[in-house]
């Protein structure tokens, strides 16, 4: 990455518009929304499939799979296996793909701060 500071920053001062313009920063971001906005369409998806079927489709929720389990009931539980699932992918996600470049870019941020 680019030393941050330009001449709209002071001497020393990180200029964190020319931060969020490069290239390291800009990647950042499109690796998190790359596996974010997907992933948050598909779980909405999922959620919206699960309330109108419960709302519009209640004699197939009620549906029973085994003793007093129902369909419905699994499928409520499915939502949240379905959170802890994607926060688990995500957090080893971010562990690889995300962390070490910000960690890149904080480094090299407290090197200009520090006057390095």
């Amino acid at each position: 990455m680019s030393e941050p500071v330009t001449d709209s920053a002071p001497p020393g001062r990180i200029d964190y518009v020319a931060v969020e313009n490069s290239p390291r920063f800009v990647e950042l971001k499109k690796k998190h929304r790359s596996f974010v906005f997907p992933l948050a369409v598909a779980f909405l998806v999922w959620y919206f499939a699960f309330v109108l079927l419960a709302s519009f489709a209640p004699e197939f929720m009620a549906q029973r799979v085994w003793g007093d389990i129902t369909i419905g009931l699994l499928l409520g539980l499915g939502q949240f296996v379905t959170t802890f699932v994607i926060t688990m992918w995500y957090v080893s996600y971010a562990n690889r793909r995300l962390d070490p470049i910000s960690s890149e870019i904080r480094g090299e941020l407290e090197k200009v701060e520090s006057g390095a």
